[in-house]
């Protein structure tokens, strides 16, 4: 982007918040990070989604809100109770930034929410336009995006993420040590679609639709790779770039039990294709699994 912008980001500590706030600073932005706590560094603003608190004066003028908070799906086991976390950090944290974007009226609104919006797709590919699953994560994602359509007379955008792809953190981050050790292979029985992206193809995403002017993108937005791979492609393709061999498939049964019901996501399948960036001329600097894996493990 040629104009520098002042832009707020929620969830500014974690694997995609970290690394577009390092981006966004070294294209000449101004960034304030939204922190729950009190502030103790001059880029931070105080929020509170659990009492719906923004600290609006801190924000006056602001270009860009960006949220991207939310506790993790697949950082606990799915009890009750993580599942219900699952689903009141996002409306809880939404409606209070959806409310703070309808008073302060910035240029553009992008919000998280995830390719969980589709449930359970097989072998059908979908786009922006397919109607929402009927699974626990479908479910979250109806009533994230729901929230982020709160927010008044802004440009919103909620990015429906795919499979993030970096090697210090999320799914790939904990498949490598594994793979290191000779001990990879598919999971379950290996044919289910995974859409990906690379991080830092993401991070170039986010960037290209804060821009404006006409045709700017709006609504949900596919948020991955335009070559979705089945599960025994990925891991054949990450395999060959570490050059280990992936002999050790993980049966879908013990996934069940190690994982609970997160194993919906790993055993899931989610034929995901990105038309709306396709449409609007964004260009992937990794549009296929060989080379971002040979690229990502090397790094």
């Amino acid at each position: 982007m040629s104009t520098p912008q002042r832009i707020a980001i929620t969830g500014s500590s974690g694997l995609i918040g970290s690394a577009l706030v390092g981006h966004l600073k070294s294209e000449g932005h101004t960034v304030q990070r939204l922190v729950r706590r009190a502030p103790v560094a001059p880029d931070e603003v105080q929020w509170d989604p659990k009492s719906g608190y923004v600290d609006l004066e801190a924000l006056r003028g602001i270009d860009a809100i960006i949220h991207l908070a939310g506790v993790g799906v697949g950082d606990k086991r799915w009890n009750k109770k993580y599942k219900a976390e699952i689903l009141n950090s996002r409306l809880m944290g939404t409606t209070t930034i959806a409310n703070a974007v309808t008073e302060l009226a910035p240029q553009v609104f992008i919000s998280a929410s995830a390719i969980g919006w589709y449930g359970e797709s097989g072998n059908r590919a979908v786009i922006e336009s397919d109607k929402c699953g009927d699974d626990f994560l479908a479910a979250v994602c109806r009533e994230w995006e729901g929230a982020a359509d709160l927010a008044q007379n802004t440009r919103t955008i909620k990015l429906r993420t795919g499979l993030v792809l970096d090697p210090t953190g999320g799914a790939l981050g904990k498949m490598l040590p594994l793979f290191r050790f000779g001990l990879g292979g598919k999971l379950g029985n290996g044919k289910q679609w995974w859409s990906w992206i690379t991080l830092h193809d993401l991070i170039r995403a986010i960037t290209f639709m804060l821009e404006g002017g006409e045709g700017a993108i709006s609504g949900p937005v596919n948020l991955t790779a335009p070559n979705p791979v089945t599960n025994q492609e990925f891991t054949s393709a990450l395999a060959r770039a570490m050059h280990r061999p992936a002999l050790f498939p993980a049966p879908a049964i013990a996934l069940k039990v190690a994982l609970g019901g997160f194993s919906s996501e790993v055993l899931g399948s989610k034929r995901v294709i990105p038309s709306v960036l396709a449409a609007a001329g964004f260009e992937w600097d990794y549009p296929h699994i060989t080379n971002a894996l040979n690229v990502l493990v090397q790094e």
